[in-house]
């Protein structure tokens, strides 16, 4: 099992910048892929960026060219570099963990990210 525990979340105006943490304790060696999910009030939970254990990244459209997703040389902290941000990105980011041989998901408790126009 892996415990996720984020940070970083704050209010932010338009244009402004963010980085949320997200790190990862417990067998973390079975962690295949790790990275960002955002909720928006009355919207459905979406995908942000994540980051597999081979390096590929992946990105959702509305945040392509803005966001940046790295990881610490263990491998055990996720980081999401927020830029240019837009009164759309408000919402609660999730870290998430696709686990072990039967790819559990794990999340984090969540962290607020408010966007003023």
């Amino acid at each position: 099992q892996v415990q996720l525990v984020e940070s970083g979340g704050d209010l932010v105006q338009a244009g402004g910048s963010l980085r949320l943490s997200c790190a990862a304790s417990g067998a973390t060696a079975s962690i295949h892929s790790i990275g960002w999910y955002r909720q928006a009030p009355g919207k459905q939970r979406e995908l942000v960026a994540t980051s597999s254990s081979g390096g590929h990244t992946n990105y959702a459209d509305s945040v392509k060219g803005r966001f940046a997703i790295s990881r610490d040389n263990a491998g055990n902290t996720v980081f999401l570099q927020m830029d240019r941000l837009k009164p759309e990105d408000t919402a609660v980011y999730y870290c998430y963990a696709d686990w072990g041989w039967m790819h559990r998901p794990y999340w984090g408790q969540g962290t607020q990210v408010t966007v003023s126009p």
